[in-house]
């Protein structure tokens, strides 16, 4: 194994990594973007996810998981000061053991075939962190795939990596511009397809639903509500009976709940 490059100032290298955190553009056109914590950097291995490089501070006590990683990597492997590693770790106190730079899998619906489908769209999310909150209901519920539509939010997003504690190297994901694109990848699928909406004016109660076959569940924008384009292609938009002084639930609570009812019903 060679020894490992060896970073002491903010070179092009490091800036081009710092840039990933903030600017969209620029994750996009690279195709990459960073994560640390040991449970998201875990299941980015276990699920085959490509890492292009480790980077690690140059000094330090490291954990036997850090120091496992480090030595099975087959990408580039990267030591550097331990406050560029915090900045890269997006941290404010110490430095992550590890940061990995992921590469970006293609926004290809292929990736989302499975047996028993459940498939969920997010149309037009604004927070990053209700995309991550979203996955990891998904993963804990048993949904296949996540589609991100309309103009939206970056899933590659640091908030949303963190939110989604992991869970999105489980789930996953593409992002596409409008809802025909996806209708029309269900319209050539073998099996028949729902697709239901939630929506606190919805006419069929959850209770009643049956989410039992394939299903495509569509999550509206935080404060607008599904389009118009999912809305007419959807063949019922559901309610989620509730009580209290409450007007709506935020769209990732609102998505879980319907999750989790698809997950006792298949159970079932």
């Amino acid at each position: 194994m060679s020894a490992p490059t060896r970073i002491h100032t903010r070179n092009a290298t490091f800036q081009q990594w710092q840039a990933l955190l903030t600017n969209r553009t620029k994750r996009h056109r690279q195709a990459q973007f960073l994560v640390h914590g040991v449970r998201p950097i875990t299941l980015a291995i276990d699920g085959g996810w490509e890492l292009l490089a480790l980077i690690r501070p140059n000094d330090g006590r490291r954990s036997k998981w850090a120091a496992r990683v480090w030595d099975e990597a087959s990408c580039q492997r990267v030591e550097m000061p331990a406050d560029m590693v915090r900045e890269l770790g997006d941290r404010a106190d110490t430095a992550p053991e590890l940061v990995a730079v992921v590469a970006m899998p293609p926004d290809d619906l292929d990736r989302l075939r499975a047996p028993d489908p459940l498939l969920v769209v997010f149309d037009r999310p604004t927070q990053p962190g209700n995309i991550g909150t979203l996955q990891r209901s998904m993963d804990a519920f048993g949904a296949t795939g996540l589609i991100i539509t309309g103009h939206a939010t970056d899933p590659y997003d640091p908030k949303a990596v963190r939110a989604s504690t992991g869970s999105c190297f489980n789930i996953p994901t593409v992002r596409l511009d409008s809802a025909d694109v996806v209708l029309n990848w269900i319209a050539g699928q073998p099996d028949s397809w729902r697709v239901l909406a939630t929506d606190e004016g919805g006419e069929q109660d959850l209770r009643a639903v049956d989410l039992t076959g394939p299903t495509l569940l569509v999550v509206g924008n935080e404060t607008r509500g599904i389009s118009q384009a999912w809305r007419e292609a959807c063949d019922q938009v559901v309610s989620i009976p509730m009580v209290g002084g409450a007007s709506s639930l935020n769209a990732a609570v609102a998505g879980s709940i319907v999750l989790h009812e698809a997950l006792r019903q298949r159970q079932a």
